[in-house]
């Protein structure tokens, strides 16, 4: 079995054919899926599709593009409080997507202090909750190297856990999240023709520190680059992978998904 550690399958581009993309993604081997929330609005939902699928589990948690609509409270009560309770759903396994996006910076600003303050805010809202949870986080950088890493230590204190999603950041960056005790999740950019830098860190990471994800619907693998990406294609990703370290398909397959329960302890192989 193989697991899409991260998709949305939430989102519109799913609507139409749900069925169909989730008994692709069991054709091709792929046996569960983390569906995760950027929206705290959509939690609920991912729970009832996580509730009606048993190989779904989900996340909840507020991505760093949408920071500011949430840094100040939620539903009348703070973030912090909102995502722990949210979090009690048994088929919530992770906090997040979370993180600090410097590059898109969509967060509404009257400058970009106050909008990277925003971001920071939310962001250790997460941090707090995964440390009182005991459940990692999930999360999204992106030119945010150092203040992600502050935060990290700062806040986190030695006792954050998580992944670092769909990687694509320096090779600095990957051993400082691998020294804090995090994984390095790899998705379909490992095989765009000039991913030459993050090939290099995929052969660098240990095996037992790597996760395989689609980031569905976007950034689908060659050889379906162009195309809506889905969890089936999580596949091409693990057997390039394979290819790029030497290593068999079924090797990478059984760690990646060792790793996956490790990780995401709450979550259960299915029977």
């Amino acid at each position: 079995m193989l697991i899409d550690s991260h998709c949305h399958l939430n989102f519109p581009e799913f609507t139409p054919d749900l069925e169909a993309v989730l008994a692709r993604a069991q054709e091709n081997g792929i046996g569960m899926m983390l569906t995760v929330n950027t929206k705290l609005a959509q939690a609920k939902d991912l729970q009832a599709m996580a509730d009606r699928y048993p190989q779904i589990f989900c996340s909840v948690g507020v991505h760093p593009h949408d920071a500011t609509s949430y840094v100040h409270g939620y539903e009348g009560d703070t973030l912090l409080n909102q995502i722990k309770a949210l979090a009690q759903h048994p088929k919530v396994v992770g906090i997040g997507e979370t993180g600090l996006d410097y590059y898109y910076n969509n967060s509404p600003r009257e400058d970009q202090i106050s909008a990277f303050s925003e971001q920071i805010s939310a962001f250790s809202e997460h941090i707090q909750a995964s440390i009182d949870l005991d459940l990692p986080l999930i999360i999204h950088t992106r030119e945010a190297d150092e203040d992600t890493i502050t935060c990290l230590v700062d806040i986190g204190q030695g006792k954050a856990k998580g992944v670092f999603h769909c990687f694509s950041g320096s090779a600095d960056l990957a051993q400082k999240a691998l020294n804090l005790g995090f994984y390095i999740s790899f998705s379909g950019i490992l095989t765009f023709q000039k991913a030459d830098q993050l090939r290099q860190i995929a052969q660098d990471v240990p095996l037992n520190r790597i996760l395989v994800e689609t980031d569905a619907p976007f950034l689908a693998p060659v050889p379906h680059r162009g195309k809506r990406n889905e969890p089936a294609f999580t596949r091409c990703t693990a057997e390039f992978l394979a290819t790029l370290k030497g290593l068999s398909y079924s090797a990478v397959e059984t760690e990646t998904t060792n790793n996956f329960f490790a990780l995401f302890s709450k979550a259960r192989p299915l029977p």
